[in-house]
């Protein structure tokens, strides 16, 4: 090989080398700030949470059995003051999902704002635009995502384990409104491709709601052992499994404690 192709070769193998330092640095650098936007978001929802927290108290109170279970006091004035979207306040038994509900006109709006309507990744958990929220929805929807740091609906995949499955206690979602104290029981779960079938938040007739309904059943992956009927209404929790798939999870109200 002549000395001039050595010299040319060598030039341009350095300058390939040059090429992929700097693709490589800038690769850590973006996934650095990445990791950093991550990590502020997340602390700024947890701030969020933290700021909002004498909102909600919790009493230890005796059922008409005499057991004894926790009551939610939500101050939804106060919500208000800090988010005037805020429409219910809701809690899964076992999960780190225990977070105040917005509304807004479409389904998009807090899926990149959190509580405080700035941007962020993490979003917020928010009810579906097409709910009435007036007591007569037959099947309300909310929605979250499945946060890394187990944030929003991050824990809702506890469901699928076995230790959450085998505690009756977990089965029961508390939905607090403005105007109703509700418990829900759930009776379906499953992973699925991405569809709108089970977001419909409103039917034609009982025949098509007990379609419905039979068709949630079905997919459960457990046999949840909950009887619904045309006359229940039904809580639905949606969140991302991956970019293809949505974690379900839908339960029935079984009770209305009282008038707020």
């Amino acid at each position: 090989m002549k000395k001039e192709d050595k010299h040319s070769e060598k030039k341009r193998n350095k300058t390939i080398n040059i090429i992929i330092g700097i693709f490589c640095i800038t690769a850590m650098i973006f996934s650095g700030f990445r990791i950093f936007v991550w990590w502020r978001e997340n602390t700024k929802s947890e701030e969020i949470l933290n700021d909002i927290s004498d909102k909600i108290n919790v009493q230890d109170v005796e059922d008409e059995n005499g057991n004894s279970k926790k009551k939610y006091i939500i101050n939804f004035e106060g919500l208000k003051e800090k988010n005037s979207d805020t429409i219910a306040w809701i809690k899964v038994e076992n999960t780190n999902i225990e977070y105040p509900v917005v509304k807004a006109k479409d389904n998009d709006y807090y899926l990149n704002r959190s509580f405080d309507k700035k941007n962020n990744s993490a979003g917020w958990v928010f009810m579906d635009y097409r709910n009435k929220s007036d007591g007569t929805d037959k099947n309300i929807v909310i929605y979250g995502h499945n946060r890394k740091d187990k944030s929003m609906f991050g824990t809702l995949k506890n469901i699928f384990t076995e230790e959450w499955y085998s505690n009756e206690e977990n089965k029961y979602i508390t939905f607090i409104t403005e105007d109703e104290y509700c418990t829900y029981k759930i009776f379906s779960a499953y992973r699925i491709e991405e569809e709108n079938y089970y977001i419909t938040t409103s039917f034609k007739n009982d025949t098509e709601f007990e379609k419905f309904v039979n068709k949630l059943k079905q997919r459960s992956f457990r046999d949840f052992e909950t009887e619904v009927t045309k006359d229940d209404q039904i809580l639905t929790l949606s969140t991302c499994s991956n970019a293809n798939y949505r974690v379900a999870v839908h339960a029935k109200k079984i009770i209305n404690n009282e008038e707020i």
